[in-house]
Parts: structure tokens; sequence; C-alpha cells
């Protein structure tokens, strides 16, 4: 009786939810977020108009949403599997059955041909990544590392570390300035404390559905050494952003070390679930003030 009625309420959502939930909108409005910080600060950094510029921002943000939303639903599409075993995402629309197999898959194919060519149209650069970031994505990451190493959260931290990169491209076909770099940088380390936080928090989930998350096959001790090693490099990527501004590597550096020591006090006087908890929201304070502040400054400076 349960089921049935779960299955009737799934079946009245309206399409757009369903293709929300397919595509991961809440992710890419994420990511939204690094890659407009790479596009601001470009600007910025190379003092590019803003006005000449304008169709290729659009271009880029439209790209890169159809790309990252392309990276869902072809992961929502091989995980169906995990999906179904995990409670958080068990009532994905690809696992209970509210879109079918073949429209994800023709959604996917033509969300990543899309992108990808309107982020080329911005510079080839640009378009080259958002490739390689939906590469590194679905192949790498999702078809073979998540099942198989630890160190998924690694491989698949460079595909979720692209888009500072793509919006960076889109308006300076070079990514080799320090900022930039650090920038990059910033993202992949950043996502380790993430989603290991994340991984302590699901442990059970993730071992019913086999997934050999950090945590799950190594143990939290383990996971709070390795979090600390990447905290610590963090900490040392901040001097990066000196190259543009002491007020910016200030910032970093800051938040870099409160994140560290949150995570050697909360380890040692917290239970595992709840030092994961408090390590999971301040990875997300810690993200959303430094890109914001990238954000901030390069549109002061763009201004003024």
């Amino acid at each position: 009786m349960l089921k049935t009625e779960q299955l009737t309420n799934t079946e009245q959502r309206p399409k757009l939810d369903i293709i929300s939930q397919t595509i991961k909108t809440g992710i890419i409005k994420s990511n939204l977020i690094t890659m407009f910080a790479g596009m601001t600060l470009a600007i910025f950094t190379y003092e590019v108009s803003f006005i000449d510029k304008l169709p290729d921002m659009v271009l880029a943000i439209l790209g890169t949403i159809l790309v990252i939303g392309a990276a869902g639903a072809f992961n929502n599409l091989y995980d169906r599997d995990i999906d179904a075993i995990m409670e958080r995402t068990k009532v994905r629309p690809t696992v209970t059955g509210m879109i079918s197999f073949k429209t994800v898959l023709w959604l996917a194919i033509l969300m990543s041909i899309l992108g990808i060519f309107a982020l080329s149209l911005t510079t080839p650069l640009a378009g080259l990544l958002g490739f390689l970031g939906l590469f590194f994505y679905i192949g790498p990451y999702t078809m073979w590392s998540k099942r198989r190493t630890i160190y998924n959260t690694e491989i698949g931290s460079i595909s979720g570390a692209m888009p500072p990169l793509i919006g960076w491209a889109a308006m300076y076909p070079d990514i080799t300035h320090p900022a930039i770099i650090g920038l990059f940088i910033v993202a992949v380390i950043w996502q380790m404390p993430h989603f290991y936080a994340i991984a302590i928090r699901r442990n059970d989930e993730y071992k019913a559905a086999s997934v050999p998350m950090l945590p799950v096959i190594k143990g939290v001790r383990r996971t709070y050494i390795q979090t600390n090693v990447y905290l610590v490099i963090l900490i040392a990527i901040s001097v990066l952003f000196g190259t543009l501004s002491l007020g910016l590597m200030l910032v970093a550096l800051l938040l870099s070390i409160a994140w560290l020591i949150l995570s050697i006090y909360g380890y040692h006087k917290m239970v595992a679930e709840k030092w994961a908890k408090a390590m999971f929201i301040y990875s997300l304070i810690h993200m959303t003030i430094l890109f914001s502040t990238v954000i901030i400054y390069s549109i002061i400076g763009i201004l003024f």
C-alpha cells in the first residue's frame, strides 16, 4: 500500500521537477558561482571590456549550465543501481522510472553537444575545458573510480574544479596566470574535506551500495588525517592570490586556517558524525565566502 502511494505521488510530480532532478540543478547552481568567479576575475585581470564580452559571458553561462547538466544526467543514468540503495538518492526519477533511459540518454547527449558548442563560440580553449570536464566526470570518475578506489573523490575533483577555468578561458584564452591556477587548485582541494564529511555522515549508505569512500574503507581517523593534509595544502595555495590582491590572499588564508582549526578541535571534542556535520557546513561557508569575495573584488575593480 505504501509503495503504491509513493508511486502515485511520484507520478504527479511536474515534468520540470523531474528534469531538474535528472540534470541536478542544485549542482549546476553551485558550480555557476565558481565559473562566474573565474569569468569576472579574468575580465578584471586583463582589463577586458565588460560590454564587449557580454555576448561571450551569456554563452559561457549557458554552455556551463548545459555541460554540467549533461554530466549530471549521465551520472544519474549510470548510477541507477547505486542510487536505488542509498536513502538520499532512491527517489531520483532515473531510479523510480519516472523518466525513461532513452529520454535521459538523448537529453544528456543533446546538452553535451550544445554546451560544448556554446563554450567553443567564446574561445576554443573554453570548449576544450568543457569537454574535458564532462569526460573526466563520466569516464574516470563515474564509470571507473567511483566503484573501484578510495581515491574516487580525488579523481572526480578534476571535473568539479573545471568551472572557474572555463569562466576564465571564455574571457581570455590563457589559463597560466597564478590567480586562476590558485582558484582551480582551491576548487580541487576543497572537494576532499567536503565529500569526506558527506561520506562519514552517509557511511552506512555508501557501505550498503559498495561505494569505496575513504571513511568506509579506511575509517574516520584516516579520513581525519587526510583531511588535514588537504587543508594544509589549501592554506599554502592561498599565497597564489597575492599576485592579484593582498586582501584576496588574506581572505583565502584565514578561511583555510579556520577550517583546519575546526577540523582539529572538532575531531577531538565531537563524535564523528557531529564533526563531519560541522566540517560539511563550514565547507559551504568557505566556498561561498571565498568565491563571492573574488566576484565582488573583480566587479568593483571592473567598475572603478
